[in-house]
Formats: structure tokens, C-alpha cells, sequence
């Protein structure tokens, strides 16, 4: 990090996907709110939709849509089972995929969590100049993914490079 830049706060969105939590059981969407506003950044819309991929694309195109909405992160819908469905909605919505995302996260995850990582299909991307991060659903996870990898790369004084510095170029074509 340089302290040669100044900090440069971004309006995300945050969507949980559960057929089970609601607001006030939904303790991971409340962990990245807390960990995202006290890092700096605001919190533009928070919402819960249940794992269906036409609901989680419905909530995720609006937001990537809405010129205003810098970063969407969802948690939960990762996993394997039959309900699990996230990167099946919201990759067809992506125009690059960060590969390097799900590769990291995975690799700092079996730090933590061992073999069973290789059952999260956390997935990244780039879609209409916004960009898309896909959580598990623990609240482990989010913080884990907030704290070791996203926070880092949407603050602009992260050296040697940061997503926050791609923004205005992520348009060209």
C-alpha cells in the first residue's frame, strides 16, 4: 500500500443468495457491510433473493446496469449441491472472468479449511464497467475474501496495481 494516493471510495451492492436467511439471520451480508463501510466504501443496496439463477441475474443485471454501482458482491449459491447456482447466473452477465480470483481465493481457503476448498466455485469477472465478486455463503468466506483479496484491490493505494486504477479503462473499446 502507498500513502503517496489518496483513498478512493467505491458504492458497491451486496446480494445474498439463500432459500433460508432473511435479514435478520443474514450474517454474512451484514459482515461485509460492516467489513466494506469500515474499510470506507458505501454500502449502495443490500438485498436477499432465493437461489435461482433467473432472481440472482434479475438483481445482479440491474445493478450492473445502474452506472452508480461500482462493485456487486454476492455470497452464497457457490457450493456444489443442486441449489447452488450463482456462477450459473451471473457468469453469462460477465464480460471478462478474473480468473485469478477464484484461483486465490481457493488457495487461501485451504489454509483455513483444507481439502474441502476445492468445493467453492467463488468466481470473479468484469461485467458493463462494474465489477462482480461470488462468495460462499460462511461468514468465514466473506471475511476471508474481504479481507485478503477484495479489500485490497478496490483500494487505489494498493501498489504495484489495483482494480480501482482500471476503472476508467474498463469501457474502451
Amino acid at each position: 500500500m502507498s500513502n503517496e494516493r489518496e483513498f478512493v471510495p467505491l458504492k458497491l451492492a451486496l446480494l445474498t443468495v439463500s432459500d433460508t436467511r432473511t435479514e435478520a439471520d443474514d450474517k454474512s451480508g451484514a459482515t461485509l457491510k460492516k467489513l466494506a463501510t469500515e474499510g470506507g466504501h458505501e454500502v449502495f443496496e443490500q438485498t436477499i433473493v432465493k437461489d435461482d439463477a433467473y432472481q440472482i441475474r434479475a438483481v445482479v443485471s440491474r445493478w450492473i446496469a445502474d452506472p452508480d454501482v461500482q462493485v456487486v458482491i454476492t455470497t452464497g449459491g457457490t457450493g456444489l449441491t443442486g441449489r447452488d447456482g450463482t456462477p450459473e447466473a451471473v457468469q453469462p452477465l460477465l464480460d471478462k472472468i478474473i480468473e485469478g480470483f477464484g484461483e486465490m481465493f481457493r488457495s487461501l481457503s485451504y489454509d483455513i479449511i483444507g481439502t474441502s476448498t476445492m468445493q467453492s466455485r467463488a468466481i470473479a469477472g468484469v461485467a458493463n464497467g462494474t465489477f462482480v465478486f461470488c462468495l460462499p455463503g460462511s461468514t468465514g468466506a466473506c471475511k476471508d475474501g474481504w479481507t485478503k483479496l477484495i479489500s485490497h484491490q478496490l483500494d487505489y493505494r494498493t501498489r504495484p496495481c489495483n482494480l480501482v486504477e482500471l476503472m476508467p479503462r474498463l469501457l474502451e473499446t
